[in-house]
């Protein structure tokens, strides 16, 4: 006999690994059945909230939770959608325990429950963190400064005698003087793209109906980059105004878009679709910029495709500068888009797994200073 055996694992004892599992797993979880209440927790909770869980056990878990609460807003999302739904940058207050900032994950069981796991960051219990990891992003900006100002004009007087060569080249050297016109002009671009990191000035921000700009998106996509794609949406009427530049945020949305229809263009079944949804989420919260306090972000975009999904080794730095899997991309396109998201008061996420990826976009509503301005 060759080969790798293959252990046939029981009925009884395969409910006995998952059960150890979810009990050994360092990561606080928890299960929620149907009626809301906590069927089940494991150690690390324990751990985490103290015995206020065991006398929560007695009651129903979400009526616990404070008004508006993410947590439940996530196990509603999961039992909605029938699938793994996660959030990041949580506010957590369970339990009389100072409020938190951590990441979160609901998966619906088979028998109607959702599993709670809970995620706390090193710096998450009294910490800060940002709503969009822009770390990256601060050299980036000094560098998109320094690139504008001592590349763009000497690129200027490279292009410029080029075009001169080939004005007076013989015509086995015009080839040449043409591809240092065209190479120059590919620099400028880079360089013009990355100068947009350097421009710190807040967005224009004025309310508006994202619908709006969704549907700007969607007309510039099934005209161009979606084209032969089947391009559907699923809007909620009901959505309340948001507060933004709307230019930048066609930007955002069209970016996005572009992505996701290279990706359902990738498939060998011509079976490419794109799908942008828009839905209120309770209980969101972002940190807002340099550490101020925690804004609602209720406003959910989604842009979904059924392309290969995003490949593992990039989905951990998939927002920082000059990460892509494009062979000619230059790794801009997604940062940029992180950054506008942040300087309007959002957040921005993914989930990918072949054949199907998410980004989501979650957005403040429009105040009452920016409806009276």
């Amino acid at each position: 006999m060759t080969g790798r055996a293959r252990i046939q694992t029981p009925g009884p004892a395969l409910h006995a690994l998952k059960a150890a599992a979810f009990e050994l797993s360092p990561e606080p979880a928890m299960v929620v059945d149907g009626e809301g209440a906590l069927a089940a927790f494991n150690e690390a909770a324990q751990a985490l909230f103290g015995q206020g869980l065991a006398l929560l056990a007695r009651g129903r878990f979400q009526d616990a939770l404070p008004p508006g609460s993410a947590l439940v807003s996530l196990l509603t999302r999961a039992r909605e959608e029938g699938g793994r739904v996660r959030e990041r940058g949580l506010e957590i207050n369970l339990f009389g325990l100072p409020p938190f900032e951590a990441d979160a994950a609901a998966a619906p069981l088979e028998d109607g429950s959702v599993l709670l796991t809970i995620h706390v960051r090193a710096n998450g219990l009294g910490g800060e963190r940002g709503g969009v990891e822009v770390a990256g992003l601060r050299s980036i900006v000094g560098l998109g400064r320094m690139l504008a100002h001592e590349i763009k004009n000497p690129l200027a007087g490279i292009r410029g005698a080029a075009q001169l060569l080939k004005s007076g080249a013989k015509a086995e050297d015009a080839p040449l003087a043409q591809l240092i016109v065209d190479e120059t002009d590919r620099v400028r671009r880079l360089v013009d793209r990355m100068e947009a990191f350097s421009d710190d000035a807040p967005p224009d921000r004025t309310p508006l109906n994202i619908h709006q700009v969704l549907d700007r998106v969607r007309a510039l996509a099934a005209n161009g980059v979606a084209d032969g794609l089947a391009l559907r949406e699923q809007y909620d009427p009901s959505l309340p105004p948001t507060s933004g530049d709307e230019d930048q945020l066609i930007q955002v949305f069209l970016n996005l878009v572009k992505n996701a229809a290279e990706a359902a263009h990738s498939r060998r079944d011509g079976r490419g679709e794109i799908g942008i949804f828009t839905a209120y989420r309770h209980g969101v919260r972002v940190r807002a910029a340099k550490g101020q306090r925690l804004r609602g972000a209720p406003l959910e975009v989604r842009v979904v495709d059924n392309g290969p999904g995003v490949p593992a080794h990039l989905r951990e730095s998939l927002f920082q500068p000059f990460v892509t899997s494009k062979a000619h991309g230059a790794g801009l396109g997604l940062a940029l888009v992180a950054k506008l998201v942040a300087a309007h008061g959002g957040l921005i996420d993914f989930e990918s797994e072949p054949g199907r990826t998410v980004f989501r976009v979650l957005l403040p509503v429009a105040s009452n200073e920016d409806v009276s301005a």
